[in-house]
């Protein structure tokens, strides 16, 4: 008999994490999960609440940020489905790490604690794919922490730019963030980001459309953050 096709309309296509599962295995850890919704601006979760389950991204961004005592913010990433949040909590059952807000209305799947370990014990390449996102944690904050030291500020919302683009071949990428957003993704003032902004502007390599930022020379943002070309 002749082995089932996953669905292409099953909620975890093209989450990693969940890549190798059965399409069996795949519809109980759909079954075992929560659906949520989360309207632009909402928290998801906030730093030092309990991890008590994984969210898996099925519409929409959400920015992962940090917050100083003085109350300042500082993004860590935005992330964009097919994506998972919140790991790092399930793994270490501590609490979680970061705060996450919905920048633009969502969709997502909230899965248990305890669904999630039961999954790493039975399937030991659920395991290898959570190593990978946790290598890409690490070499994310790695290149954040050099670009602190290495970009000046401009360079610094070049590649925030870049990042929010990603991969995208169209001429134009329009971004759905606005420039307080992006001071915190790139650790600078507004005031600073808006001149970064307006000089990238006059060269022609954005615009800026209310509260978005239509991205029109990627290579020439991708240059002046100090990237490879593709």
């Amino acid at each position: 008999m002749e082995g089932r096709l996953p669905d292409p309309g099953d909620a975890l296509t093209g989450v990693e994490m969940f890549a190798a599962l059965e399409p069996e295995q795949r519809q109980r850890v759909i079954a075992a999960a929560v659906p949520r919704t989360y309207r632009k601006g909402q928290l998801l979760f906030v730093e030092n609440d309990p991890g008590e389950s994984l969210i898996v991204l099925r519409r929409g961004a959400v920015a992962v940020f940090r917050t100083s005592p003085t109350g300042e913010r500082a993004v860590l990433n935005v992330v964009r489905p097919p994506a998972t949040i919140g790991e790092v909590s399930l793994l270490d059952a501590g609490p979680r790490s970061a705060s996450a807000e919905a920048i633009e209305d969502c969709t997502a799947l909230a899965l248990s604690r305890a669904a999630f370990i039961e999954l790493v014990h039975t399937n030991s390449r659920i395991l290898d794919a959570v190593m990978r996102s946790f290598g890409g944690l690490v070499r994310r904050l790695t290149d954040q922490n050099a670009d602190h030291v290495f970009l000046d500020l401009p360079g610094r919302v070049a590649k925030a730019l870049v990042r929010l683009a990603g991969d995208s071949q169209a001429p134009m990428v329009t971004i759905e963030l606005n420039q307080s957003q992006l001071a915190e993704m790139a650790g600078g003032s507004r005031q600073s980001v808006n001149q970064a902004i307006g000089s990238f502007a006059n060269r022609g390599w954005l615009r800026t459309e209310g509260r978005r930022i239509v991205v029109t020379d990627l290579a020439a943002l991708r240059r002046r953050a100090g990237m490879n070309e593709r």
